[in-house]
């Protein structure tokens, strides 16, 4: 029913359990990063921006020394999964078009020189007005992107329409916010705020025929895992694909695209730039989730960066 994706950077999770393709994110990268048996990949990185960023002033060498180790655990990765391997870009690029593209481009770049083709990464993206219009000039390039960070249908109709090869609604995280502000409310896996909204953008993609994949992030249990099944692709924390692999729960198929004529019952949404930064600007749950899930990615690429500009 659904392609299953591994949310983690850490190479033996991924041979565990086998799965079709991998996603990595700065935090993913820092907590393996962290790992002793990686730490050839990081002095690699090192050891490639001193020999090719000579030229370069500080701050730049530093950027191609974090992009090189993002690149390193991907192409590792890479040779783990048949698929697609999410490599993201710096999330302090995410309201900066050209600078997100161009670092982009040197990721691609990255990997062509480490052997791995351009069509088995997906450049993560966070799906900011800026953030789409970049995803949409790279898939015009012919670099396939998943943006990220994504909270409310306006978010992924806009990734849709600039023809976007997959998306990343954070199912969890959606929850987490209502939780917070609604203390005394319980949801069941149905009622799950974060499944509801992947529910609304998946019929949505099939009945209006839109070919951008759907792929249901962030989850904080298993439940929700099981009211997406049928879902496009699902990326999966190690521990719940562990949860999951032990269970002898049999598993429903709840999301049909030939359901979906019925199960969204609205109308096309207006993303233009005006109309779109409206609607996220009135949905606070989307606005607040993004900012802060911006600014968290940021946080852990400085931790990052730290460590690199010590061996630099």
């Amino acid at each position: 029913m659904t392609t299953v994706v591994a949310d983690t950077g850490e190479f033996s999770t991924i041979k565990q359990f086998s799965p079709k393709d991998a996603t990595t994110n700065p935090s993913l990268i820092l907590k393996a990063a962290l790992v002793a048996e990686y730490q050839p990949l990081i002095e690699d990185a090192i050891k490639y921006a001193k020999s090719h960023g000579k030229s370069l002033s500080d701050e730049d060498r530093l950027a191609l020394a974090l992009d090189k180790v993002a690149v390193n655990f991907g192409a590792e990765i890479s040779k783990l999964v048949p698929g697609y391997v999410s490599t993201e870009v710096d999330a302090r690029l995410s309201f900066d078009t050209d600078g997100t593209v161009a670092r982009a481009r040197r990721i691609i770049e990255l990997y062509r020189e480490m052997g791995v083709d351009k069509s088995r990464i997906l450049i993560k993206i966070a799906s900011t007005f800026e953030g789409i219009r970049a995803g949409e000039i790279l898939e015009k390039e012919g670099i396939t992107c998943n943006l990220t960070l994504l909270f409310s249908i306006v978010q992924a109709v806009a990734c849709a329409e600039a023809n976007i090869t997959l998306i990343s609604p954070f199912v969890g995280r959606i929850l987490d916010w209502w939780k917070a502000k609604c203390p005394t409310m319980t949801y069941t896996a149905e009622t799950d705020p974060g499944v509801v909204s992947v529910k609304s953008i998946y019929h949505y993609f099939k009945k209006y025929g839109h070919k951008t994949v759907v792929m249901g992030a962030s989850f904080r249990n298993t439940g929700e895992i099981r009211a997406l099944a049928g879902c496009d692709k699902l990326t999966i924390a190690p521990s719940l694909l562990d949860e999951l692999n032990k269970s002898e729960e049999p598993v429903e198929h709840r999301l049909r695209a030939e359901d979906s004529d019925g199960a969204y019952t609205g109308g096309r949404i207006d993303v233009t730039e005006s109309a779109f930064r409206y609607a996220l600007n009135d949905d606070a749950m989307a606005t607040e989730k993004l900012a802060e899930g911006i600014r968290g990615f940021v946080a852990d690429i400085i931790k990052l960066e730290n460590i690199l500009k010590a061996k630099l």
